[in-house]
């Protein structure tokens, strides 16, 4: 069978095969995108943080749960003592106001919690809707009608709403950041297995993949050889605009309060304890909400280079102005 399948699909995806020089293309591609690159150095730089959290923490001489009540004044109500919320060599972002907890080693930890739980959250997306995606593409006409009228439930289910729900009734004694990624994962992946659907009902009419089929090939090999490469590209590039959606999710869950628990630190969570301190202690607010909103804009700005450098055809949204004008100098 052909090693790249080239399709004609809606303009801004590309179903093609990624092989070896595919992956070469694909990184001059995007090397021609300052502003994904930057994005990529960001996001790399916030995954080094989150995975060594404890490494830095240690460094610094704190943890993200012990209490320091002698440095905030009870008198005022728990305001962190000191310049800049208790900044000094002990504390490098000051303290948490009433407990006073490390700042740096509550942050720290917490883009540990939210970037886990957004890139699972997306993993069980993903492959759920993979799956479902081309099983209905691939299936009789009953089982197209009967996996696409679930698919149309589960998009019809209000995220938050169902969320809340489930992670109301679920025991406490549950890891919450496993739970939150989970039901995530489980309520959001119908999307995907939409998109998944339409891109494989498009590649079986190729006639390479119906002659696999005619020669005695079962569904599960046509998928493996046939369809899963060639839905690598827009997978991936589905897959990376989904991150900061999630982080946005998992931010909202803790927020209301029903998403991860202290003392596991989470920026929602601190979002949360932060809404009644925004004056007397405003770095506390700021800084797990610059983290997040920095966070979000790196992932989306990295998605759109993904997407522009595996379908070049596709001009980037970051670029709309100025492509114009090189092609009318052209």
């Amino acid at each position: 069978m052909t090693e790249a399948i080239v399709t004609s699909q809606p303009p801004g995806t590309d179903i093609s095969v990624p092989g070896a020089s595919g992956a070469r293309q694909f990184w001059r591609r995007l090397r021609t995108q300052p502003a994904a690159l930057v994005a990529a150095a960001a996001v790399a730089l916030l995954v080094l943080i989150a995975l060594t959290a404890p490494l830095l923490t240690a460094v610094e001489g704190q943890d993200p749960t012990t209490y320091h009540p002698t440095l905030v004044d009870s008198a005022r109500g728990g305001v962190p003592l000191g310049p800049l919320g208790g900044v000094s060599g002990d504390h490098w972002l000051g303290v948490e106001p009433q407990t006073g907890r490390d700042l740096f080693a509550r942050l720290v930890h917490g883009a540990r919690v939210s970037l886990g739980v957004a890139f699972a959250a997306t993993l069980v997306q993903v492959l759920i809707g993979v799956v479902v995606g081309v099983a209905a593409a691939l299936g009789n006409r009953w089982v197209d009608q009967l996996l696409s009228r679930v698919t149309d439930i589960i998009i019809a289910m209000p995220l938050m709403i169902m969320s809340l729900a489930l992670l109301a009734i679920v025991p406490s004694g549950f890891p919450r950041p496993v739970l939150v990624a989970l039901i995530i994962g489980l309520v959001a992946w119908g999307s995907t297995a939409k998109i998944v659907r339409a891109h494989a009902l498009t590649l079986k009419e190729l006639d390479h993949v119906a002659a696999a089929r005619l020669s005695g090939w079962g569904p599960w090999r046509v998928a493996r050889r046939e369809l899963l490469p060639a839905l690598a590209a827009p997978v991936i590039t589905y897959a990376a605009l989904l991150v900061p959606m999630n982080i946005t999710v998992e931010a909202a869950l803790s927020f209301l309060g029903v998403g991860v628990k202290p003392p596991t630190p989470s920026w929602g969570q601190m979002l949360t304890a932060a809404d009644v301190w925004y004056q007397a202690a405003p770095q506390y607010l700021l800084l797990p909400a610059g983290s997040l909103f920095l966070t979000v804009l790196a992932l989306t700005v990295l998605g759109d280079g993904v997407r522009t450098a595996l379908d070049p055809r596709a001009a980037s949204r970051l670029r709309v102005g100025t492509g114009r004008k090189r092609e009318a100098r052209a």
